[in-house]
C-alpha cells in the first residue's frame, strides 16, 4: 500500500522519523488515517527523555510513539462486527488479550498476559498518518466532537474520569487539582461540569496557572510552599476540601493534597512516578481519609465518558495550546518536555509525506 513517515523515540529527547510500510488490516481489523495525536506526560518520563519504563510501560525500540490517536477508518479487514470504513473513531491505547479477568471487564489497562501491547509502546502508535488497529479497542467518535477532542480521551481525560468515578464529585463538594498539567486541567473540567462548588489548584508553572485561569477552570491557584495547605484551607472557608487529586507525581505535591484535603475526605494519586512521604496517624488515620490509586479507565467508562462531553458541552482541545505537523514532531515533543504549555498536539492535514 506504499510508506509513511512515523515518529520514533530513541531515548535522549530525541525524535527519529522513520519510513514504514503502510499496514494492512486483518482479521477483524482496520486502517485508521490519523487526524490528530497529542502528547502525553508518560511518553516523557518513560520514553523521550530515557528509555526508564519497564513492563507495561516498556517502549520497543523503533515503534511508531503516539498513545492518544483518533482518526477516520480508511480500510476495512475481514470479520468487522460494528465499525466500517468512513468511520471516526478513538482509540484505546492498550490492545488487551481480551480472556483475562481485567480485560473482561474492559480494563485492557491491567491486563497482565504477555499478548499485552500498548499502542506505541509494545506496537506501532498514532505519530504516523496511518494506525493499524484491532476493532476492539475502538471508540466511537459524535459528531458533536472534533478528532483532537477524541485524541485526549483515552489516557488524559479517560484517567480523571476513572478516579472521579473512584472518589466522588458532586455539588457537595470543594475540589483540589494538584499539578496543572493536562490531566491536572482535565481534572478541574470534568469536576466543573459535575458540579464541585468550588475549585482550587496548586501549580509552579505561571502559564499552565493562566491557562487555568483563561479556561475559568479555578476559583483560585496557588504555588506550592509552606504555606501552601493553610491558604487553601483559607480560601475554602477554614476547611479542607471533600476530594483532591494529585496529577504533580511529586512527593510535595502528593503532601499538598493529603494535607489540604479535610475529614473523611477522598485522595486520588493519578500523577506517576516518584515517591510520597506522609505521616500515617496525623496525616491520614486521625482524618479518616482515603487515598485512592487510578490508572487510565475501561472500555465502558471511556463509553460513557464521550457520552457525557458531549451532553455537557465540553471540549478537550479547549486545553491544546500548541499543534505542530508531523515533521516537526521534535519540536512537539521538547515543547511537551519544557513544560511551558498545555496540551500539545499533532495533526494531519494530508501532507504528511509531501
Amino acid at each position: 500500500m506504499g510508506k509513511m513517515l512515523g515518529a520514533t523515540l530513541p531515548g535522549g529527547s530525541r525524535v527519529e522519523m522513520k519510513e514504514f510500510d503502510i499496514p494492512v488490516p486483518g482479521y477483524r481489523q482496520v486502517l485508521v488515517k490519523t487526524m490528530a495525536s497529542t502528547i502525553c506526560g508518560s511518553d516523557i518520563r518513560c520514553i523521550y527523555r530515557e528509555h526508564t519504563g519497564k513492563g507495561a510501560e516498556g517502549y520497543i525500540d523503533g515503534m511508531i510513539a503516539g498513545h492518544e490517536p483518533c482518526g477516520i477508518i480508511v480500510e476495512e479487514g475481514i470479520g468487522l462486527n460494528r465499525f466500517k470504513k468512513g468511520d471516526h473513531v478513538i482509540v484505546y491505547h492498550i490492545h488487551g488479550c481480551g480472556v483475562c479477568h481485567d480485560c473482561r471487564m474492559g480494563y485492557q489497562i491491567s491486563c497482565s498476559s504477555p499478548y499485552r501491547a500498548a499502542y506505541g509502546w509494545q506496537r506501532n502508535g498514532g505519530m504516523a498518518e496511518y494506525m493499524l488497529c484491532d476493532e476492539n479497542d475502538l471508540i466511537a467518535l459524535p459528531d458533536e466532537l472534533s478528532y483532537e477532542d477524541g485524541a485526549q480521551v483515552a489516557c488524559g481525560f479517560g484517567t480523571v474520569y476513572e478516579a472521579i468515578m473512584k472518589i466522588g464529585v458532586s455539588g457537595n463538594d470543594s475540589v483540589l487539582v494538584v499539578g496543572l498539567g493536562p490531566v491536572g486541567l482535565a481534572a478541574l473540567m470534568l469536576s466543573k461540569a459535575m458540579g464541585a462548588n468550588r475549585l482550587f489548584g496548586v501549580e509552579m508553572n505561571p502559564e499552565r496557572i493562566a491557562l487555568a485561569k483563561k479556561l475559568g477552570l479555578v476559583d483560585e491557584a496557588f504555588t506550592p510552599g509552606e504555606d501552601t495547605v493553610r491558604l487553601i484551607k483559607q480560601a475554602n472557608g477554614g476547611h479542607g476540601v471533600e476530594k483532591a487529586f494529585d496529577a504533580s507525581a511529586s512527593d510535595g505535591g502528593r503532601q499538598i493534597a493529603i494535607r489540604a484535603t479535610r475529614e473523611w475526605g477522598k485522595i486520588a494519586f493519578v500523577g506517576e512516578g516518584n515517591s510520597v512521604t506522609f505521616n500515617p496517624s496525623p496525616d491520614i488515620i486521625h482524618g479518616q481519609k482515603s487515598i485512592y490509586g487510578s490508572w487510565v479507565t475501561s472500555l465502558a467508562h471511556m463509553e460513557d465518558l464521550v457520552e457525557k462531553l458531549v451532553r455537557w458541552n465540553i471540549h478537550p482541545e479547549d486545553l491544546i495550546t500548541h499543534r505542530f505537523r508531523l515533521c516537526d514532531a521534535d519540536k512537539a515533543y521538547a515543547l511537551m518536555a519544557s513544560g511551558a504549555c498545555g496540551k500539545v498536539a499533532v495533526v494531519f492535514d494530508g501532507s504528511e509525506n509531501a
